[in-house]
């Protein structure tokens, strides 16, 4: 990320919405034409510098805790998958340009949440999650009163996390078939509307 942010700014500035596009920014009507990796690159792009430290510390303190619980390839698809359902999400609500792994840092916050479901029984584990869902309820109440803010990535991103993460360790077999087909359809119908809204015909 850091060194995308970089070659980004060599190249004309981060926040340069030419530049944005050029690298692979979320931009609708390309994903409407074919370009479907641009609901993987955002992620690893960000919109100046104070954008990727934000990101950066966030993934860089709970990712560390969560990559110990899961390992480093299930936390590494929690990641992805979260910032995918973002980005569908963004494709479908958001017509603006956007970038960023904020998708994926909700994913990573509503991880915790699904941690503490599946034990209920660890009140440390409880706790951290309550401390979590007010993190998270700040934060969007946040994002509804700023402007440049992708709620629409966020919220999807929390759902991907929450979906993933659930269908990866509960320890109630029908609850992880269960969440991970949810998770499949809800991205597959927000994906058909956002290609819908944007004018693709099928």
């Amino acid at each position: 990320m850091a060194v995308m942010f970089l070659v980004m700014e060599f190249a004309g500035g981060s926040q340069d919405t030419s530049v944005l596009v050029f690298f692979g920014a979320k931009f609708n009507p390309l994903i409407a034409m074919g370009q479907y990796w641009r609901l993987i690159t955002p992620m690893f792009l960000h919109i100046g510098f104070l954008h990727l430290v934000m990101n950066g510390v966030a993934i860089y303190f709970l990712g560390q805790d969560l990559e110990d619980v899961y390992g480093h390839f299930r936390f590494l698809l929690i990641f992805l998958l979260s910032g995918l359902m973002g980005n569908i999400f963004s494709f479908a609500f958001n017509n603006a340009i956007s970038a960023g792994a904020s998708t994926a840092v909700f994913g990573l916050f509503s991880t915790i949440i699904a941690m503490a479901q599946a034990d209920p029984d660890n009140s440390y584990l409880q706790a951290v999650a309550r401390s979590y869902w007010i993190l998270i309820i700040i934060n969007i109440v946040f994002n509804l009163f700023s402007q440049g803010v992708d709620l629409a990535g966020h919220l999807g991103g929390f759902f991907g996390g929450y979906f993933v993460a659930t269908a990866l360790t509960h320890p109630v077999r029908k609850w992880r078939i269960g969440h991970g087909v949810a998770g499949v359809v809800l991205a597959v119908l927000i994906f058909l509307y956002g290609l819908v809204r944007a004018g693709y015909t099928f």
